[in-house]
């Protein structure tokens, strides 16, 4: 109990202002020493008049004793009489009687009043005989002193204490609080100055009102803040100063990536080029070739091509990601194709370096970018092969209860430490293995952008490539995509005859003449009956000299002049229409990245291929623009 009523008291004093609790302080000793001195007056001013009651009681019952002592031994009931009449008329006596010492009453008497007061002091006084001491009391006198009179009084007396204490509690309740006024005030002010202290817009400074404890805390609030503000001034220009040199840097940052989106669109196209020209000119010389010394070189040359097709991918892939020409085409189809034609691409890659790549077959559907997720095992199982010293590769995919199907690439390479395993994902990051005997040199070594481009295509498609290291044991990258039921059957494996091209009129434009030449003698190793063209005039003059349009026309996007290669198509469009020909088959070969481009390309719903592209690529995109131009016939 006594501690709820402390709490409650605490809390009610935290409710109260500093001037409430100064009233309050001052006013409390004067209530109670006003208080205290009102009931001790009052008790002694009672006590008096009982006193003084009781005295003058005594002396009447002893003067009438006295008086009565003769006519109650002679028995004279007139005279007894008559004496209690002359004392009830006494003041303040209310009643006398007089008895005999057999108890009989001899006389009695009232005084003027008929009723008797409600506060009275009786006091009985025996009557003795004086010329016969030694004989018992004769007799005695009652006599009844009313009290009303003095308790009248008393209760005026406390009437008038209890105003003079009203008054004087309020004179005090006043005073108390002018004075708290004046003591908070100084105090009132400091709060108000902390306030627009904590605003920090000005200068803030209070009056110096006394030489006490209060004018010491002035002063010293005074010095505080003015060395406050300073150090807020010089504060606010250190971080204006520091924001002025953060968009500094922040602009320098962002001419930098500007400058390396730049140096990577001209890098995924010029320089890819040449690139896709030695791609073909390195192809092309394979054809009908049988000398064994000569076919060695040119496998050499084309390794070289391919080491340099992969970084310049790698860069690719970079600049279609930032500048986000990279659109998501989602389609439901089965991971053994994707996980089939990820085989294709490295399974003569492991068989070099003497491991396993094992792609475990699964009748799984996904909902998925094909593309996207193709690249991203291409390179997971790249990388995985270029750490890996003996063992193998391999790929699974599992069914997950949630409705998603996770795909795990598995390595039995040297691993990766902790302290490498948060920053593998980085742009340009990689980790050297010396002396571990890794295939992480030669013409394949990497740029470290092959797990960067991993986990920005996941992104895309609203997933997350998760690793799990041991070093010297091997590693496990992981990623969930969306299940679907399986829509149709599995289709059989494209052979060999069914990309034979043999015939087949194509007209290849390009305004690199080396790109001509190389594709020109590839096509025609392939057995096609081709026609070069380097703009809209020379391709309008190429299909002249056929009498059918061309089975397939491939153009490069950008040509010189800012020619565009839609246009050109659109102008062969308008040239086979007049004859009242069918659409023919066409085909987008280019290496750029603008986003604004690409956008060209996806409302003509043109396929496109990214520079360089290889024979094989090539081979079968033709075939399946051909295929697909028939059906729709």
């Amino acid at each position: 109990m006594s501690a709820g009523v402390n709490s409650w008291a605490i809390r009610l004093w935290r409710r109260t202002s500093l001037m409430q609790r100064l009233a309050f302080i001052a006013l409390v000793p004067t209530l109670v020493t006003a208080a205290l001195l009102v009931i001790m007056l009052t008790r002694y001013q009672l006590n008096s008049l009982r006193s003084m009651a009781q005295s003058t009681a005594d002396a009447i019952a002893t003067q009438a004793a006295s008086i009565s002592v003769d006519p109650i031994r002679d028995m004279q009931r007139r005279d007894i009489k008559r004496i209690a009449e002359s004392i009830s008329e006494l003041p303040h006596v209310a009643h006398v009687q007089i008895r005999a010492s057999d108890g009989e009453i001899l006389a009695d008497s009232r005084g003027n009043t008929s009723k008797r007061p409600s506060d009275v002091l009786t006091v009985v006084h025996d009557v003795k005989d004086s010329d016969q001491p030694l004989q018992p009391t004769i007799g005695s006198v009652l006599v009844d002193v009313s009290m009303s009179e003095a308790i009248a009084a008393q209760r005026a007396s406390l009437r008038n204490a209890l105003i003079a204490l009203a008054l004087s509690l309020f004179i005090a309740g006043v005073i108390g609080w002018q004075a708290a006024h004046w003591i908070s005030a100084p105090l009132r002010r400091l709060a108000g100055a902390v306030h627009q202290l904590g605003r920090g817009d000005r200068r803030v400074e209070v009056e110096v009102t006394d030489q006490s404890e209060i004018g010491e805390l002035q002063r010293g609030f005074n010095a505080a803040a003015a060395a406050l503000y300073d150090i807020q001034r010089g504060m606010e220009q250190e971080i204006e100063h520091a924001t002025v040199e953060l968009a500094r840097k922040n602009a320098a940052l962002e001419a930098a990536s500007v400058a390396k989106a730049r140096f990577l669109a001209a890098a995924s196209h010029d320089l890819r080029q040449p690139l896709y020209a030695l791609t073909l000119f390195s192809s092309s010389l394979a054809v009908d070739e049988r000398d064994p010394v000569r076919l060695d070189r040119i496998a050499h040359i084309q390794e070289c091509v391919e080491a340099l097709d992969h970084l310049f991918s790698e860069l690719l892939d970079l600049s279609r990601l930032e500048t986000g020409a990279m659109q998501i085409e989602i389609s439901e189809f089965s991971l053994d194709h994707v996980f089939e034609e990820v085989s294709r691409n490295f399974r003569m890659i492991a068989e070099q370096h003497g491991l396993r790549l094992v792609m475990r077959a699964t009748h799984l559907w996904v909902r998925s970018d094909r593309t996207m997720l193709a690249r991203i095992l291409n390179n997971l199982v790249s990388n995985a092969l270029r750490y890996t010293r003996q063992g193998g590769v391999l790929v699974v995919a599992r069914h997950r209860l949630d409705g998603t199907v996770r795909v795990d690439v598995w390595d039995t390479g040297s691993g990766i430490e902790p302290e490498h395993q948060a920053r593998v994902f980085d742009e340009f990051y990689r980790v050297d293995c010396h002396g571990t005997g890794e295939h992480d040199s030669g013409p394949r070594r990497g740029l470290g952008l092959g797990l960067a481009t991993v986990q920005r295509l996941a992104e895309l498609l609203d997933t997350r490539v998760q690793l799990k290291s041991t070093p010297g044991r091997g590693s496990v990258f992981s990623f969930h995509l969306p299940e679907v039921p399986p829509q149709h059957p599995l289709q059989p494996e494209v052979d060999q005859a069914a990309l034979d091209v043999t015939g087949m009129r194509v007209l290849v434009i390009d305004d690199e003449p080396a790109i001509l030449s190389g594709i020109r003698y590839l096509l025609r190793g392939w057995g096609c009956d081709v026609a070069v063209a380097e703009d809209r005039t020379q391709a309008l003059e190429a299909v002249e000299s056929w009498s059918q349009p061309p089975d397939i026309v491939i153009s490069d996007l950008r040509l010189r002049n800012n020619e565009s290669g839609l246009d050109v198509l659109a102008a062969l469009d308008r040239y086979f229409l007049r004859d009242g020909a069918e659409p023919f088959p066409r085909l987008l070969i280019t290496g750029e990245t603008r986003s604004d481009r690409l956008r060209e390309i996806m409302a003509a719903k043109i396929p496109v291929l990214y520079k360089p592209v290889s024979p094989e690529q090539l081979r079968e995109a033709m075939v399946s623009v051909w295929n697909a131009a028939k059906h729709e016939v």
